[in-house]
Order: structure tokens, then sequence, then C-alpha cells
């Protein structure tokens, strides 16, 4: 696993920003979503062909915050990437930026009925988790998912994020729901990407920037139960 400390350069940056380390005193659970991005065999799998190798070392990092969320009244959403519209939407990232062999191996590898797409084995979704397919790297952006109407119709504006890769769809998707107006943290030992170099990078540069970073400890000691008062 990643082992992410802040640099002192980046917590007084983000401190003559806002004020505090985190934006967030606490976390609403009924206003807020784990979303954990592409924890599937293509990426997480030993021998696949995008295989990030840190990825396995999160998964009970994952599976811990998701229990927590759940049982604090909040909602889990496991993001999963499907190739089906990949050469319709992005088309030119394929055509230019992967060798034919590589396109082919994502396109197989990624459709919704391949072993690839599936999530990877050890990670603990539950029937009452929400399940969202993704186009682009970014979940929040119009027409790769469903994902802002989804969470919009729960009255959701916190996203926490988690899931692999780091500094590829991770980022891309946390970047996007804050610029559509979620408030948004990275969890750093929820994520993964190939080095360490890597993931601190992207997490530096979001925290001074887009939104939170906090450890899973640090989140889950901020996260505020749904009244039991509420009605449902």
């Amino acid at each position: 696993m990643h082992r992410y400390v802040m640099p002192e350069s980046v917590k007084d940056r983000v401190l003559r920003r806002q004020g505090k380390l985190f934006s967030h005193d606490a976390i609403e659970a009924g206003r807020a979503a784990l979303v954990v991005v592409d924890m599937q065999n293509y990426f997480c799998a030993e021998g696949f062909p995008a295989e990030v190798p840190l990825s396995r070392a999160i998964v009970p990092n994952i599976n811990r915050m998701a229990r927590a969320m759940r049982a604090a009244g909040g909602t889990v959403v496991w993001v999963q990437t499907d190739s089906a519209e990949a050469l319709a939407r992005w088309g030119k990232h394929h055509t230019h930026m992967l060798t034919p062999e590589r396109v082919q191996k994502r396109l197989a590898g990624l459709d919704s009925a391949a072993e690839g797409f599936r999530l990877f084995g050890d990670l603990e979704a539950l029937p009452g988790d929400l399940r969202v397919k993704k186009v682009t790297y970014s979940a929040f952006m119009p027409g790769s998912s469903d994902i802002d109407a989804q969470l919009g119709a729960r009255g959701i504006d916190t996203v926490l994020i988690a899931g692999t890769a780091t500094n590829v769809c991770c980022e891309s998707s946390a970047r996007d729901a804050m610029l559509r107006d979620y408030r948004v943290i990275m969890l750093s030992d929820g994520n993964a990407t190939w080095t360490d170099e890597e993931h601190a990078a992207t997490l530096n540069s979001f925290a001074m920037f887009f939104g939170d970073v906090m450890s899973i400890d640090e989140a889950t000691a901020r996260l505020a139960p749904v009244s039991q008062r509420r009605t449902a």
C-alpha cells in the first residue's frame, strides 16, 4: 500500500487557502457516498492487462470504509468501466494513444460480459449498494454515466473517492465531481496506482486545489450517522 504523508509545503498552501487542513469538520452520512472506482479484475486481478498490483492491498480498507458508511446510513457506489461505447464516445484516445493490440484487449477485457469487467472478488459489495457503469475515465463527466442523477435523487452532495488508479479514473472522477459542485474527499489509503510518486503527486495537487485528502481513519472519525429520529 502507498504510504502517503502530506508534505508541509502542501499543508501550508491548503491552510492559506481555506484556513484549516480539512474543509470537512463532519461528514453527514445521509448526504454522502463512498464512490469506489474501477476495482475490477481488469485493473486489480493478477495477470490482467492493466493490473495495478497495489490495488489489491487497499481492498481491506475499502471494505472497512464501506461498512462504516453503510452503518452510518450513507451510500456505497461501485463504479465499473464498460467498454461498449468506448469507440463511439472517445475513439480518438483509442485510435491515437493506444496500440491496436491494447485497444483490442481493452475492448474485450472490459466488455460487461467479460471476467475483467467483474468487481475484484475480495470486495464486499452488497445488494443494497448502487452499481454504476461508466464509459470514460471520469464517472462524473456528462454522458459517461448516470451517477450524478443517481446521487442527486438521493440528496447526496459529498463523495468520498476510492479505487484505482489514483491518478487516472479516480482523479478524473474526483475533479469532475468537484466541478459539478460536490464536496469531494480522496481517501489516501483507499486509492492505488502503479508508483508512490504518481499517487503522491495526485493527492498533493488535489489537496491544494480541489478538495480534502484524508485517510480512512480520518474520514470515519468525521462520519456523522443519520439520526435515528429521521423517518425513512
